[in-house]
């Protein structure tokens, strides 16, 4: 108890001011993401205990950041307080009675994920009154023949998944930079279709607010809204996007500008966002917009890829600190100042470089997390863990996601939460062995492991050199499946709008909870959104 009586507290009352007055602040929920997504603050934002290091230098890279850290009562957060303090965060505290504490202050609590993103998602509809058409009456026009094309604005990995027959992958930040190339006429009819609500509604918006002459609509409920009525969905489908003609680009980047300029986005040079980076008080953030094959033939330093119509649907996943400023690189101007607008009407502070600043786009190659040095510990290769498998003296930890896991593994290896470690080592329900090999997908997170694990067994730790993916390159034996775990799979929340084999109740339930984001941002009163 003494030790908990050191750290610093903040209360609901804190957060709520330092919302209100545009303040940085970081609000971190430190559980696993099933567990967040039954319920949270409205701008807190997960990072779970288990994968700290791995993320969080990314989502709050200003060190003196306030961070305020909570959990429900599990034990986690004091922990996550001194991780944080350890990795040279200086301005950390706990939230006062954690999640209780913000319930019984009186302040809302929104469940599900990226609650912000889909909150102002309704708001825009509701205030805009953005037109949809029901599935029945999208499915009435397909089948006629009618003269009507449906565009898919989510990523093209989630379109593959599943699909309005017949329709293109179109994904959210490209949509009004390339929709007029994909359509035969002026009259044709635009559907516009995600998963759910949010993004069918801002891309429908886009168009609208750009001007767009043919008759646009959403696909009401999106995929969620086909299959409750009774509508078949095709999978693995390809249909993307061409070519761009140099007349559509012009046309779009002029109502891009417009529309930006209606909503207060700024143009800045290369000067005045380095000026920015160099600022000690202010956190800014940097993303590139475009698709990833063009960020990675060549982006700006420092960007981070974010394509546009993601950063809009999950913004708090990648600017984890409410209050900060953002800045969009795109060549072509028009995904970065369409997404600049909506970020703006989010109450962000945003910015796009100008594209003149082109010529800087010198780093080539993905985007790499910026991690903590997680220390030298002692490695062996996929075939010397094959052997000492085989001997029967060591076991595997696997610290990759439940559903890579699931997927496939190293035969007997168990899988595990990091954040449970001292629990399953106090139960004993930590598998006896000579040696633990810890491992995830590349090996990074595992390194994370090996201190505590040593300490807490008094065993010799090695890390899988390469982990998980250098042991499938080499070839050796997987099995698939939920063979070994010892945690629970509580480290992602399986969103309703995901997947073929949701059940209907669960679908309903989603949307009526997305009904009703209106009423709970107006109970939670700190958001400062605005539509156009």
């Amino acid at each position: 108890m003494g030790q908990e009586f050191r750290f610093v507290l903040r209360t609901a009352a804190d957060i709520r001011r330092a919302l209100l007055a545009g303040e940085e602040l970081a609000l971190v929920d430190v559980r696993e993401e099933a567990l967040y997504a039954t319920g949270h603050p409205l701008f807190a934002v997960n990072i779970p205990l288990s994968t700290l290091e791995t993320g969080v230098y990314s989502r709050i890279p200003r060190r003196t950041t306030p961070v305020t850290v909570y959990d429900n009562n599990d034990g986690l957060a004091a922990t996550a307080v001194q991780r944080l303090q350890h990795l040279g965060y200086r301005d950390v505290a706990l939230l006062q009675d954690g999640l209780n504490g913000w319930r019984e202050a009186g302040e809302e609590l929104f469940i599900d994920v990226n609650s912000p993103s889909k909150a102002f998602g309704e708001l825009v509809e509701h205030q805009q009154q953005t037109p949809s058409l029901s599935a029945d009456e999208v499915a009435d026009l397909l089948e006629s023949g009618a003269d009507v094309k449906v565009f898919d604005v989510r990523r093209f990995d989630e379109y593959q998944t599943m699909n309005i027959p017949g329709s293109t992958s179109l994904p959210g930040g490209e949509l009004l930079l390339r929709v007029r190339d994909l359509l035969p006429s002026a009259q044709t009819q635009v559907i516009i279709n995600c998963a759910g609500r949010t993004r069918s509604i801002i891309g429908t918006q886009t168009l609208v607010n750009a001007g767009l002459a043919n008759p646009v609509f959403a696909l009401r409920n999106g995929t969620i809204g086909w299959t409750l009525a009774g509508q078949s969905l095709t999978h693995g489908q390809s249909q993307q996007y061409g070519e761009l003609t140099a007349e559509n680009r012009q046309r779009a980047a002029d109502e891009a500008r417009r529309i930006a300029e209606r909503a207060g986005v700024k143009r800045i040079s290369a000067q005045q966002l380095r000026t920015w980076q160099q600022q000690t008080d202010r956190t800014t953030y940097l993303f590139d917009v475009r698709s990833a094959g063009e960020y990675e033939a060549g982006h700006l330093p420092g960007a981070r890829h974010v394509p546009g119509g993601q950063l809009v649907q999950e913004t708090d996943h990648y600017a984890s600190v409410r209050g900060a400023r953002i800045v969009l690189t795109d060549d072509l101007l028009t995904r970065a100042e369409i997404t600049a607008s909506w970020l703006a009407q989010m109450n962000w502070e945003v910015a796009v470089l100008d594209p003149a600043e082109a010529a800087a786009f010198r780093e080539t190659g993905p985007w790499l997390a910026p991690v903590p040095d997680a220390g030298l510990h002692p490695q062996a290769d996929p075939q010397t863990v094959s052997q000492w498998l085989a001997a029967g003296t060591t076991r595997v930890l696997d610290f990759t996601t439940s559903a890579n896991y699931v997927k496939g593994h190293i035969p007997g290896a168990y899988w595990l939460l990091r954040a449970d470690i001292p629990a399953l080592i106090a139960a004993g329900a930590l598998p006896e062995g000579e040696r633990y090999v810890v491992t995830c997908g590349s090996s990074l997170l595992a390194r994370f492991a090996v201190d505590q694990l040593q300490q807490l067994t008094g065993k010799p730790v090695v890390v899988l050199e390469g982990g998980n993916t250098a042991w499938r390159a080499a070839g050796l034996a997987q099995e698939s499946g939920e063979t070994a775990l010892l945690s629970v799979r509580k480290d992602r929340y399986q969103r309703p709008y995901e997947g073929t084999d949701i059940p209907a109740d669960t679908m309903r339930a989603y949307l009526e909870w997305e009904y009703g984001l209106v009423d709970q941002l107006a109970n939670d009163g700190t958001h400062g959104f605005r539509t156009l």
